[in-house]
């Protein structure tokens, strides 16, 4: 794979900059395809960590120095007018200049989306850009369901361009060629829902660009019914959140190391792919830890090796 260079906000994070630091080595040392990182934050508390790493020599690791940091309860908006050299916004202008190739942080989330919609912005054609989360399946297999929450309000026009790219996310960085795509609906038959449902199954039924297996009920979501599940992000919010809940119960019980319940860590996935816009960003949870961000940069990796984001593009040119 030919180098390319990953943009890590350092400073993001409820345990940042140290578990970034940690998730880096972790990456460097356990990862055969490499690439060149650049730890975005304060260059004073990055240097003794990385030094603590063996990391400070390294020749794939450099630092860009960030003074200010956008905090979690930030207005995202206000925040990127008012700290222009913050982490987040230093990260998207050297992605936008095309200095790293790919973006990550554990920040603020709403801070990360409006820097890639004002940014980095939109593929044409694209009428809004989703994010997704992995569903574990029960027979070891793994999903893929979008919306999650950054359009709570969609137009059925919207939920199958969700189908699109979930599709092509699936098939590009999943390995999932040809995926089956389903609607999370209230019911298995034709017609039934609401009127959001209702108006999004024809279309999806008529797209010649998706596999598109019909209604997707609640009960069967971890099953392997489909490898697509699209909703609108009120929904798709609601189902990851209790998702989320089903593994703190299962760790309540001592039960995590279950082999199920154990991939719903969000540590084995790293962060969601902010899906339709024009370079690869990845968002990670607040409270990452190491291997969460190790996951994530492999994750970029991944989206940069597959050329994925040129891939939406050329499926919305045709």
């Amino acid at each position: 794979m030919p180098n390319v260079n990953i943009g890590i906000d350092m400073m993001g994070g409820d345990y940042a900059p140290c578990e970034a630091v940690k998730g880096l080595a972790l990456y460097l040392n356990n990862n055969s395809n490499q690439s060149s990182v650049l730890c975005i934050g304060n260059e004073a508390e990055l240097k003794p960590l990385l030094e603590s790493c063996d990391l400070v020599t390294d020749e794939r690791v450099s630092i860009v120095h960030a003074e200010e940091v956008i905090g979690y309860n930030e207005h995202p908006t206000k925040a990127l007018k008012e700290k222009p050299k913050s982490s987040i916004a230093i990260g998207f202008k050297l992605l936008a200049s095309g200095q790293i190739d790919a973006f990550i942080s554990a920040g603020n989330t709403g801070a990360m989306l409006v820097s890639a919609m004002y940014s980095i912005k939109a593929v044409e054609g694209v009428l809004r850009p989703t994010i997704p989360t992995l569903v574990p399946k029960l027979n070891g297999g793994t999903g893929l369901l979008l919306d999650v929450g950054l359009n709570a309000d969609c137009k059925p026009e919207q939920l199958n361009q969700f189908a699109l790219m979930g599709s092509e996310y699936a098939k590009h960085v999943l390995n999932i060629p040809n995926a089956r795509v389903g609607l999370l609906n209230v019911g298995e038959e034709e017609g039934k829902g609401n009127i959001l449902c209702q108006a999004t199954y024809p279309l999806l039924k008529e797209n010649t660009q998706i596999n598109f297996c019909g209604n997707i009920e609640g009960r069967d979501l971890f099953k392997d019914n489909a490898d697509v599940i699209v909703c609108d992000g009120f929904t798709g919010n609601v189902v990851l959140k209790m998702a989320e809940s089903i593994y703190d119960i299962a760790a309540h019980r001592q039960m995590e190391n279950d082999e199920f319940f154990h991939r719903f860590h969000y540590e084995n996935y790293g962060g969601t792919p902010v899906l339709g816009i024009t370079k690869p960003v990845v968002i990670g949870h607040g409270i990452s830890n190491d291997k969460a961000f190790k996951n994530m940069i492999i994750q970029a990796e991944i989206m940069i090796k597959s050329n994925f984001c040129d891939k939406i593009k050329a499926v919305f040119s045709l």
